[in-house]
C-alpha cells in the first residue's frame, strides 16, 4: 500500500482550523488586525493561517489565538470540544448565537425554545433508535 494516496490527511486538518478560525473571526467580529493585536502575532502571520495554504500554526500561537477568540485550541483545530465540562466559550458559534438570542427575549419564549429544542432532540433520537 502506497503513502500518496493519504498524503491529503494533513490537509484536512489545516483547513478544519483554517475554517474554524475564520468562522470564529466571523463569529466574533473581530477584524485579523484586532487578533494580531490581542494575540502579539503579526497580521501576515494569521493572514497565512487564513489563506488558501492554510498553514497550521505552532502551538503557543494556536493557544494565544483561542485564548483572544475564547475557544478552546481543540475546537480550533478539531472543530469540536470534546471537554465533557463545557463552558458557553467552548460551545460552537451556532450555539452561541442561539444563547445570544435566547438571552435577549422573555422567559415565556425562552421556556417554548427550551421546549422546541428538546422535542427535536427526542424526535432525533427517536430516529437513531429506529
Amino acid at each position: 500500500m502506497s503513502i500518496e494516496k493519504y498524503a491529503f490527511l494533513p490537509i484536512l486538518s489545516l483547513m478544519s482550523f483554517k475554517e474554524n478560525l475564520k468562522a470564529e473571526l466571523t463569529y466574533s467580529g473581530m477584524l485579523v488586525k484586532e487578533l494580531a493585536v490581542k494575540t502579539g502575532l503579526k497580521k501576515h502571520t494569521i493572514d497565512n493561517y487564513l489563506s488558501s495554504r492554510g498553514r497550521m500554526p505552532a502551538a503557543d500561537a494556536a493557544v494565544r489565538i483561542a485564548d483572544a477568540l475564547g475557544v478552546s485550541v481543540e475546537y480550533l483545530i478539531k472543530g469540536k470540544d470534546t471537554n465533557e465540562n463545557k463552558t458557553p466559550a467552548h460551545f460552537s458559534p451556532e450555539i452561541r448565537q442561539m444563547a445570544r438570542i435566547a438571552e435577549n427575549l422573555n422567559s415565556d419564549y425562552r421556556k417554548i425554545i427550551v421546549y422546541f429544542v428538546e422535542t427535536l432532540k427526542k424526535h432525533e433520537d427517536s430516529k437513531l433508535k429506529n
